[in-house]
């Protein structure tokens, strides 16, 4: 009100206020809370927290005190930010999980890697660790600058002298205001040997610094993936890094497999991952693990795995890997303050501003050391001179009243100054003694020397840089360990540790509702036409086995859907269940959206330029692209066809760019044309017209169609029958085609159509997963427009939904058969 009355108001924009006083805060938080200083690698409330101990002679050779006590005294005079914020930090800092090298030796409970809390402050002790006392070594010898702090009354440094790279070697992670810093921990020995590179070589690349710090070396060890990601983030100082638990397969002697645990990526908690585990593990998104227990205690850590007797041990690893934090990333934003200004830093210049401070902290030292030097011989030359005429000073300290007397009359008369006509004054008179004498002289010597030697290094930086290098090397030798990040080579296209997978034959299979397992080869056997056939399959009542497809575990599958999307997976990465299990839901291996399913599995070994895919929708719609184009698909998958409104994917075929195509109707039309009528297209175009349809029909099927062949057709019904290729004249593409086959109620809508040349079995699906097996000589050759023999009897009721074409066997696949020559599909119909 007193400000209103005496018009003490400023009127101000509110845009311009808001903006201003913004600013000013996000400022004060860049630059005096979230971020370190490149020179120091620390933060306001660390540099704090360690001065404050140090000021408190709470040293590493001094008794632990409370700490309550150590964090009141920062509080109260330099961090006025309350006290759990202080607390916090220095918890962290005394936590062997969270610091490569503890800055703080905590005595009590300072919390542990399963997220478990520090004990209250008033019940804990603490002070600084040994190597902390490197990062304040020569703060007493104007080494660094110091500021007020907040109220003025006390002196804060504004910067340690860190006698070692700490910025790299114990990291650094904040949120400020518009930007973040993430700087993983280093190996000591490694950062300070990139340190003395840079000092020998400026112009080194960061190639040859990889050669010495070949990556960050975490306080609870694992295994980065790759150096691709650290090279990035070297370069750039941005990066991602993708870190894996260090684990060990055990076998018992009678063949059950059980995975151990001994290290964890950087910040994973425990306890929350093996909750992880177990909540996997009960919505059986993980299959194959009967136990799970943490076997930890102060001698490492030991994460218990049992995997049941018949799953492989290696697959319920990389489904770990994949859906747990076992496999975790780590983004690298290198950002320091630098001159108080925010700034991305590469490697190299960490190192070598890390250096510039070094070169300053020893200039600053050994100019301080020449001040004292050249005061102590200056008081020395006038101990000299009155050791020279001790007689006249005594006359004339004895003539006079009092010291002060005395003073100037010395001063005159010996050419002294203030300092040593006092020095005189104060000298004891066992000083005359001769050798106390001799001792002065000496004494003067040595630092006319020293001052010579400190003038020295002054004049000359390779000196500095020398004595940088013999102090880092003894910082080194005291401190340095052993590495505990192991990095693996090769980059994250070798994460899948095939080597340690075995090379087996498989048959996959994925359900109408979307669930896929993996199955040994040899599960099903060839039975005669017209048989019940085997049950492939448990599935619930609204759902059958859509898709099928001999592979190897080693080989890439590429997963079509329906919504024109690809994605990819390795034949181990799919779970080995029983004959009569459900599966795997597929969302949990691919990020599928809501309403989209497979509606094509292909077996790819390699991805070739003169190789393509021909796809064809449920409208008609064909394309051809090169297969190259998907050789990098992304975990969230990758845009295959872009499809008009209300179509579907529904057929993909890998070809070599001279077939000749054909496309079936669930009305029993057929089209053949020559693959090259469709020209090569982009991954994400829509294509072009492969066949003309009727109202209310729809495309069942496209096949690949190769000399001599026959094409194969089937009905819902059980029906089917095989017709010779030279019954159908090559046309052009986007014609209604041929009649195929004579559609009746009798044998139903077609369902699909295959090429066929005598070689191979043929698998019908029902509805209700019943599968039969036959050879495919068993079916009738007739012409096309007949209604087929039945193939397979029915339940009343159930259907055919899909037909696989397999690798013709007397009894079960045989594993050097089809290693090369697997032809087993979906009704997608894959051949290589």
């Amino acid at each position: 009100m007193s400000d209103i009355q005496h018009g003490h108001i400023e009127s101000r924009n509110i845009t311009t206020e808001i903006k201003s006083s913004f600013l000013s805060y996000a400022m004060s938080v860049i630059v005096s809370r979230a971020l370190p200083d490149v020179r120091d690698g620390l933060k306001p409330v660390h540099r704090r927290i360690l001065y404050g101990m140090q000021e408190l002679g709470n040293t590493s050779d001094k008794p632990y005190k409370k700490s309550a006590r150590i964090v009141g005294d920062v509080m109260g005079k330099f961090h006025p930010h309350g006290d759990s914020s202080i607390y916090d930090a220095m918890v962290r800092m005394a936590q062997d999980f969270s610091y490569r090298y503890m800055l703080v030796d905590g005595h009590g409970n300072f919390g542990s890697v399963d997220g478990d809390g520090a004990a209250a402050m008033r019940y804990t002790e603490s002070r600084m660790s040994k190597i902390a006392m490197e990062m304040l070594r020569d703060i007493n010898k104007d080494t660094i600058d110091y500021g007020p702090n907040y109220d003025g009354s006390e002196n804060e440094p504004l910067v340690l002298p860190a006698r070692y790279p700490n910025l790299l070697v114990n990291g650094a992670s904040g949120i400020a205001v518009g930007m973040a810093t993430n700087i993983p921990p280093h190996h000591l020995g490694e950062t300070i040997d990139g340190v003395l590179a840079v000092a020998d070589n400026p112009s080194i690349t960061t190639e040859e610094l990889m050669e010495i710090i070949p990556g960050p070396d975490f306080p609870t060890g694992g295994i980065i993936l790759g150096r691709s990601g650290i090279r990035r983030a070297y370069e750039s100082g941005r990066g991602s890094l993708t870190i894996r638990a260090k684990v060990e397969i055990e076998q018992a002697s009678n063949g059950k497999e059980t995975i151990l645990v001994h290290e964890l990526p950087y910040q994973v908690n425990k306890a929350k991952l093996i909750e992880k585990i177990a909540e996997l593990v009960r919505d059986k998104k993980i299959d194959g693990i009967t136990n799970l227990r943490d076997e930890s205690d102060r001698n490492g850590m030991r994460i218990v795995i049992e995997v049941r007797r018949d799953a492989n041990a290696n697959v319920v690893l990389n489904n770990l890997f994949k859906q747990t934090a076992m496999q975790s990333s780590f983004g690298v934003n290198m950002l320091a303050l630098v001159d108080g200004q925010p700034k991305v830093l590469s490697l190299k210049e960490v190192l070598y501003h890390y250096l510039e401070h070094q070169k300053v902290v020893i200039k600053r030292r050994t100019a301080f050391e020449l001040r004292k030097a050249e005061e102590r011989a200056h008081i020395l030359e006038g101990l000299r001179i009155a050791l020279d005429h001790i007689d006249e000073i005594i006359s004339i300290i004895r003539a006079s009243r009092s010291g002060e007397e005395a003073r100037p009359q010395l001063m005159e008369r010996f050419n002294l100054s203030e300092r040593q006509a006092q020095a005189i004054l104060d000298m004891r008179l066992v000083r005359l003694s001769g050798l106390e004498r001799e001792k002065i002289e000496a004494e003067y010597q040595e630092l006319l020397k020293l001052i010579d030697e400190l003038k020295a290094i002054l004049a000359d930086e390779a000196k500095v840089v020398e004595i940088i290098r013999t102090e880092m090397t003894d910082i080194k030798e005291r401190y340095s360990d052993e590495r505990r990040t192991e990095i693996t080579a090769g980059g994250l296209e070798m994460i899948e540790d095939e080597d340690l997978i075995p090379r087996e034959n498989s048959v996959l299979t994925l359900t109408h509702n979307g669930y896929i397992k993996r199955l040994a080869a040899n599960t099903y056997r060839s039975q005669k036409r017209g048989g019940r056939g085997v049950q492939g399959m448990g599935t619930n009542e609204d759902d059958f086995v859509e898709h099928l497809l001999f592979t190897s575990t080693h080989d890439t599958i590429l997963f079509f859907t329906s919504k024109g999307k690809v994605f990819r997976a390795k034949g181990y990465e799919i779970p080995e269940f029983g004959r009569q299990a459900k599966g795997l839901p597929i969302v949990n291996l691919l990020n599928i959206d809501k309403g989209e399913h497979v509606t094509a599995m292909i077996r790819v070994t390699e991805f070739k330029e003169d190789a393509y895919f021909i796809f064809t929708t449920k409208t008609g719609v064909t394309k051809r692209t090169p297969v190259d184009q998907f050789a990098n698909i992304r975990t969230n998958g990758l845009i295959a066809i872009t499809l008009r409104e209300d179509d579907d994917l529904i057929s993909v075929h890998l070809t070599d760019g001279t077939k000749e195509i054909i496309i079936g109707t669930s009305d029993g039309m057929l089209v053949r044309f020559k693959e090259d009528d469709i020209r090569s297209m982009g991954r994400s175009a829509a294509g072009v017209r492969g066949i003309k349809l009727r109202e209310g029909d729809f495309v069942v099927g496209m096949e690949i169609l190769e000399p001599g062949q026959e094409i194969l057709v089937v009905t819902e019904n059980g029906y089917g029958k095989r017709t010779p290729e030279s019954e159908y004249r090559l046309q052009s593409r986007g014609g209604l085609g041929l009649k195929t086959m004579q559609i009746t109620d009798k044998n139903g809508k077609m369902c699909a159509v295959k090429a066929v040349d005598g070689s191979e079995d043929i698998m019908l699906i029902t509805i209700n997963g019943m599968l039969i097996r036959m050879d495919v000589n068993d079916i009738s050759v007739i012409g096309r427009s007949t209604q087929g023999v039945r193939l397979i009897r029915l339940a009343e009721g159930e259907y055919v939904a899909t037909v696989a074409r397999v690798k013709k066997e007397e009894d079960a696949p045989d594993d050097e058969e089809i290693d090369s020559e697997i032809e087993g599909e979906s009704d997608s119909g894959i051949d290589e």
